[in-house]
């Protein structure tokens, strides 16, 4: 069970209260019940309203799936649940601002993602995986062109996160690449922001996006192949 607990706003649920959630859980939505963008109507106006189990169903609602989120991008789990607990306060105070014109599970999570960013530019902590360079982690070729590290293969590394059964692997080796290209393939081919998006997120050009994802898909495919050998 999950230990953290939130600070008492607008009664808050201890973390303990949440469903359980695993470290490989990818976090999906899950698709609506009720029409697009009405079912949690009620919801939404209980929180505008200040009222406190719209808080607490807002928690037990969404928590675990937001968790999951942060700890895509955190690599401490005490980070991800601070993360998971300034999302949930900034969206209970920003709620005025939701307009419903998307569900308010992908508010949530971009929300969410933000405050994940926010919390890796402000920290001050640097793993030594961190200090890798990604040329150090992409696939080395001899001078007539052949991979020196292996046997390549021409999947693609995004389609290796829907192939392998084993997510844990898959996310072992996205957890070594450095913070600039691991945050860029986690935003495009896991969260399926688009290009502008991650850019405008990131501080970054439409360009500078691309090249770090190939690149960033290049390593991780190499990375993949090396585990697969040991």
């Amino acid at each position: 069970m999950l230990q953290k607990t939130l600070p008492n706003h607008t009664g808050a649920l201890a973390h303990s209260e949440l469903p359980h959630v695993s470290r490989d859980d990818k976090g999906g939505l899950g698709a609506p019940e009720l029409p697009p963008f009405r079912e949690d109507d009620a919801l939404v106006e209980g929180l505008r309203s200040g009222d406190q189990q719209a808080f607490e169903i807002l928690v037990r609602k969404f928590g675990p799936a937001l968790l999951a989120t942060a700890r895509r991008y955190l690599r401490s789990e005490d980070d991800a649940f601070d993360v998971l607990q300034d999302g949930l306060l900034c969206a209970s105070k920003s709620i005025g601002k939701f307009k419903g014109d998307s569900q308010l599970s992908t508010w949530l999570h971009r929300i969410v993602i933000n405050c994940a960013l926010m919390h890796l530019r402000t920290q001050k902590r640097r793993s030594e995986i961190q200090s890798l360079e990604i040329d150090e982690l992409l696939p080395r070729f001899d001078p007539a062109g052949n991979w020196m590290d292996g046997h390549s293969r021409s999947m693609p590394a995004q389609v290796y996160l829907e192939v392998f059964e084993t997510r844990a692997m898959v996310r072992r080796c996205i957890e070594q690449l450095p913070d600039a290209h691991r945050l860029v393939l986690t935003l495009r081919d896991i969260d399926e922001l688009d290009t502008e998006e991650v850019a405008r997120l990131l501080g970054l050009t439409g360009n500078n996006v691309k090249v770090r994802l190939h690149r960033a898909r290049q390593a991780l495919k190499a990375l993949i192949e090396r585990e697969q050998t040991l």
